[in-house]
């Protein structure tokens, strides 16, 4: 990777630097995924079966419908090994363990005599889970999405994954407790959520992780005004920075690094240190790993649009890191927990030499649904809240209307609201008969 010095560059060459992939800025993007969206809330069915074949080549015109049937989902689980399952076990053990623990709390508190107000929460009732398919079936993302949905109680909860979906993933799905499963990827899979189609119910909010086409789409939808739909965030290409001092082991680097760069050729990855020699043996070990890996390809490409950066110690480092907003931010360092101090940006953080950012993407037990674009420094990584909407109560006595209702009415006539104000005054007009 290229290896630039932060204090060399200019204001505008320091921006530069921390630019995302020049694949995710393609103009044409939102035209083409504008055009998929349209043809599914038009043609339903019709359309889906069409892009299946186009983009997944996939021929959907033969088979009954869409949805994976009872008998497919268990010839699909009946064909995932022993082994894969009992990771899958574990794995969703942690993350049940860490997301259970997330429940909402009801707040209650009288905020003055006879004025009562609650905070309260219910969980949404009809979710999308999209789960990519693609060059790499993400099983993992089954269970960050399924599981604090079903934790949550949400009642009707769709996934949708590019066909053919990975018997994997189906037998994630089933054993999370996801029974309606549809053979659709892509944008388009996106438009059959937000719209609903003949076969896929339209839902109240998707999730889910995509490539730069599925994240367009999600965008795209949440602002279509045909539908009503939220969406959970702007999930796109996966990205990581590592921030590393002297001491950090460079191979134990090169890994983390690469480990981001295979999901994808819109994939970036960044290398911040203090030290030169360090930048120098990442590189080597990068080549060196990189010849040995399958997908060496994808991930040679996503190195392209990659970098290091050296800065002059961890306080910088830690600048740097916040203004880029990573998805994935590893700390490893001598005292890591010193340099978290002054993180305010980051979807999630990997600490020390011995926490990859591969365990969170599977079994640690946090969510691996995370900002990206540089929206961490605004935007949470995904929670069991996502999957609720909360809502306010107030509830006054007469006593509590008394002692309140002139600083709402002064607030309302200065506002020039003098229906808001009688609604008031009419009431207190009440209490004097």
């Amino acid at each position: 990777m290229d290896i630039l010095t932060w204090a060399a560059l200019s204001a505008d060459e320091q921006k530069a630097a921390l630019q995302r992939s020049p694949l995710i800025g393609d103009s044409g993007l939102e035209q083409s995924v504008r055009a998929i969206v349209d043809a599914v809330a038009s043609r339903g069915d019709a359309a889906l079966k069409e892009f299946n074949q186009k983009f997944d080549g996939f021929n959907s015109a033969n088979i009954d419908s869409l949805r994976l049937s009872e008998s497919e989902i268990s010839a699909a689980s009946a064909r995932v090994s022993t082994e894969l399952k009992a990771a899958i076990a574990q794995a969703m053990a942690n993350i049940d363990v860490f997301h259970s623990a997330q429940q909402f709390r009801p707040i209650e508190i009288e905020t003055q005599a006879g004025v009562r107000c609650e905070l309260r929460s219910e969980p949404i009732e009809k979710v999308g889970l999209y789960i990519p398919g693609g060059s790499a079936p993400l099983i993992s993302t089954v269970m960050m999405l399924a599981l604090p949905a079903k934790i949550a109680g949400c009642e009707k909860r769709v996934l949708v994954s590019p066909p053919p979906i990975n018997d994997a993933i189906v037998y994630a799905a089933n054993a999370c407790g996801i029974t309606e499963i549809y053979q659709v990827g892509g944008a388009q899979a996106i438009a059959a959520l937000a719209f609903g189609t003949e076969t896929i119910p339209s839902v109240d909010k998707i999730f889910g992780p995509g490539n730069r086409y599925v994240t367009e789409a999600k965008r795209l939808v949440s602002q279509d005004g045909r539908c009503t739909v939220s969406i959970d965030m702007p999930a796109g290409p996966s990205e990581v920075l590592v921030i590393a001092d002297s001491d950090a082991n460079s191979a134990f680097i090169a890994a983390d690094l690469l480990s981001q760069a295979e999901h994808g050729p819109d994939s970036q990855v960044i290398l911040v240190t203090d030290s030169e020699p360090l930048a120098q043996a990442v590189n080597q070990a990068l080549d060196s790993q990189l010849a040995a890996l399958p997908r060496q390809e994808i991930a040679a490409t996503a190195l392209k649009g990659s970098r290091t950066i050296l800065v002059k110690d961890m306080q910088e480092a830690a600048l740097v890191s916040n203004r880029y907003g990573p998805e994935h931010l590893i700390i490893q360092t001598r005292f890591p927990r010193d340099v978290l101090n002054h993180i305010r940006a980051a979807g999630s953080v990997f600490l020390g030499a011995y926490t990859p950012e591969s365990v969170g993407d599977y079994a640690s037990g946090t969510n691996h649904v995370l900002p990206t674009y540089g929206y961490s420094r605004a935007v949470s990584s995904l929670s069991l809240a996502d999957f609720s909407r909360r809502f306010t109560v107030q509830e006054l006595s007469a006593k509590g209307l008394l002692g309140l209702g002139q600083a709402v009415m002064t607030l309302a006539s200065n506002e020039l609201l003098d229906a808001h104000k009688n609604a008031v005054a009419i009431r207190l007009a009440s209490l004097k008969d």
